[in-house]
């Protein structure tokens, strides 16, 4: 029987994700209680369909994709629904969270009988199928992130990749989905916000060209990776914020690198409060990554 799957939140990767499943023929609830316009029409878009707490309780997943800093309390949030429901959908914290706040969600949900999933989202969101989407085999997740899972109801969580999402169980503790997807931000993440930091007071010493010209000639496969990442970045800026306080949460047991991506937090908050401004850092951000090659 095809599953029926909830999707929250229909933000850029909830509605990718939830328009790659209703694509492979499932049913997607999702909820837009308090939500903006926008989303709202983004959810319809991606033919996922607004439902109550209860109706979402009442699905086979839930899947919890938002960002970091909401983890907790979106389960607070639906526990007095799972609790009463019969279904006892499995519930997948698929956000970027280190495992001592997984171990705070799935504490929330444990009291509701449902299972418990892990999962660390690696990659882009899904991009749309051919139509008609392939019959089976690997086709059927091409162009979708890696779903990192973890946990003993991690299998259950896998049969959806028949619908579409490349879901990969891992095995070790409750949280190895969270520490991997820790480990691999922090070094994705973490590099951009250095690299950008650097673009920027070049910038300010007036020695941007030099600097542009030297990686250009001498970290050619580095620099084409910080061009693609870092032009999408400023947008996204604000929702890596808490990913980086989550990381350095991670790292914690190490007092430098906790520092290091505390920093980085602080990076990302003032770039996205100036993408939300005057635009400064991020126009002398683009400009320096717009310069023609020497």
């Amino acid at each position: 029987m095809t599953p029926v799957v909830a999707v929250i939140a229909p933000g850029m990767m909830g509605a990718a994700v939830g328009k790659r499943l209703v694509d492979n023929g499932v049913k997607v609830l999702t909820s837009l209680k308090g939500r903006s316009a926008e989303t709202a029409a983004r959810s319809r878009a991606a033919g996922m369909a607004a439902a109550s707490d209860e109706e979402i309780a009442a699905s086979d997943f839930v899947l919890s994709i938002l960002p970091p800093g909401d983890a907790v309390a979106l389960a607070e949030r639906f526990q007095p629904a799972l609790k009463a429901s019969n279904s006892k959908p499995v519930y997948v914290d698929c956000n970027a969270i280190n495992p001592k706040t997984v171990d705070r969600v799935a504490a929330v949900i444990a009291p509701t009988d449902c299972p418990f999933v892990d999962s660390g989202i690696i990659g882009s969101p899904p991009t749309p199928l051919p139509n008609p989407p392939p019959l089976a085999g690997e086709g059927r997740v091409a162009g979708s992130p890696r779903f990192y899972a973890s946990g003993a109801a991690a299998p259950r969580f896998a049969t959806l990749r028949q619908y579409g999402l490349d879901v990969r169980v891992l095995d070790g503790a409750l949280s190895a989905a969270s520490a991997l997807k820790m480990s691999y931000a922090g070094i994705t993440k973490g590099t951009q916000a250095i690299g950008a930091a650097m673009m920027l007071a070049a910038t300010r010493a007036g020695s941007a060209d030099a600097l542009f010209a030297e990686l250009s000639s001498s970290q050619k496969e580095m620099f084409a990776w910080f061009k693609r990442g870092l032009a999408l970045m400023p947008p996204k800026a604000y929702r890596w914020v808490a990913e980086m306080h989550e990381i350095a949460g991670f790292v914690g047991e190490d007092p430098t690198a906790h520092e290091l991506y505390e920093g980085a937090a602080h990076f990302y908050e003032r770039l996205a409060e100036d993408f939300e401004g005057d635009k400064k850092d991020v126009n002398a951000l683009t400009e320096f990554l717009g310069k023609n090659p020497p």
